[in-house]
């Protein structure tokens, strides 16, 4: 389980930074990347394997984590929240969700079609509530938390 865990990790990690290659990220920024990215994942992961938490649930809170470490990175970094927020969701992305939904209807399996499309859905609109959750917190109030001044001292 624990080798397991470390080679998800570290594919997650790699993975996130090869879409930071292709999504043009600075290089400066492509090791809190693969870091967002990955723990990202491994957060699923674990709620899925581990926690035996639905799919939906834990890509949900997945993206919370996901969204709220882009912003924070974001804002100690001093570059724009896209950086790492697209890069670092690469994981999360349910691609073969879509690709068992297409898959099993071109087969005329309708009922595991249907079961992937509902689910493949269900992981998408998670995704998008997570990242709206977190984009309600105001700037001001990361700024205060994680700014130059929280983070140094006030001067």
């Amino acid at each position: 389980m624990i080798t397991d865990a470390v080679l998800q990790f570290l594919a997650a990690f790699f993975g996130t930074i090869a879409f930071s290659v292709l999504f043009s990220v600075p290089k400066e920024h492509y090791p809190l990347c693969g870091v967002i990215g990955g723990t990202g994942w491994m957060l699923c992961w674990t709620l899925i394997h581990v926690l035996h938490t639905g799919v939906v649930e834990a890509n949900f809170i997945a993206t919370v984590f996901i969204t709220l470490a882009s912003r924070i990175g974001s804002t100690v970094r001093k570059c724009p929240v896209t950086l790492f927020l697209i890069a670092g969701i690469f994981p999360e992305v349910p691609g073969i969700g879509v690709y068992r939904t297409i898959y099993y209807s071109v087969q005329e399996n309708h009922e595991m079609g249907l079961y992937y499309g509902r689910e493949t859905l269900g992981i998408a609109i998670a995704m998008v509530l997570g990242i709206i959750l977190v984009f309600e917190i105001p700037q001001k109030t990361i700024n205060r938390l994680f700014g130059d001044k929280a983070l140094y001292g006030r001067k």
